[in-house]
Order: structure tokens, then C-alpha cells, then sequence
């Protein structure tokens, strides 16, 4: 791997961590999860396989708060590191950043019948109304 570099580590990064989820967890797993992956990722596609937490309808027309969102969906431990999380800006909704600790998750930001929060590159939840 030391003789890769640019897109030829990030494929290398890609097959090493499809086969230790094959390893690890079976090979339809493993191809589950790079499609899943690459969906996202790739495409930016809001992907099916991604973690799910149901919301009444009620409440997002009423507004969640940002940060309890972050929570609620397993992304941040508690309010404070979802709050140091928007304030370094790695929080977005809908693939836009969150600039506002006091933001709110509205019926409004739901497409294609799910609302997109991520925290980081890499940990991704949808949202969906109920």
C-alpha cells in the first residue's frame, strides 16, 4: 500500500474493508454493506440500508431540535457532543451544513420521504416521518 496513491489507496482502503466485513460478518454482508457504501458516498444517495429512526409526523412539523435529532438517532452520546459537533461543523441535513446549534428538523427538509442527518464523513441516519 505504500506504493499506492490518490484514487488507488481509496480503492485498496475499499477491497481491505470489504473483506474484513466479509470475514467478519459473511460475503453477502460484505457486499451489502459496499453497495450500501457506495450509494451513498458515491452516488449521495440516501441508501435504504442506513440506520433508521421513525419520527411522528407531528413532531417534525412542530420542529426537532438538531441536536436532539443527533441523539435520537444514535449519531451523538448527548446533546453537548452533538452541540461541540455542529459548532466544528461536521453536521449536516440533507447534505448541507448546519451552521445553528439551535436548528430544527422540520416536515420541510424530508425527500424522497426521509430526512438525511450525518455527522462526519461517516456516520450517516435517516430520519422518517410516521
Amino acid at each position: 500500500m505504500e506504493a499506492l496513491g490518490g484514487a488507488e489507496i481509496n480503492e485498496a482502503k475499499k477491497v481491505l474493508a470489504t473483506e474484513a466485513t466479509a470475514l467478519a460478518h459473511g460475503r453477502e454482508a460484505a457486499d451489502e454493506a459496499a453497495e450500501t457504501a457506495r450509494r451513498t458516498f458515491v452516488e449521495g444517495a440516501a441508501a435504504e440500508g442506513l440506520p433508521t429512526v421513525e419520527v411522528p409526523r407531528a413532531e417534525l412539523v412542530a420542529g426537532i431540535g438538531v441536536l436532539t435529532a443527533l441523539v435520537r438517532a444514535g449519531l451523538a452520546a448527548s446533546n453537548g457532543e452533538a452541540r461541540r459537533a455542529v459548532q466544528g461543523g461536521g453536521v449536516r441535513i440533507n447534505d448541507v451544513a448546519v451552521k445553528d446549534e439551535r436548528a430544527a428538523l422540520t416536515a420541510d427538509a424530508v425527500t424522497d420521504g426521509v430526512i438525511k442527518l450525518s455527522l462526519g464523513r461517516k456516520r450517516h441516519a435517516l430520519v422518517k416521518p410516521t
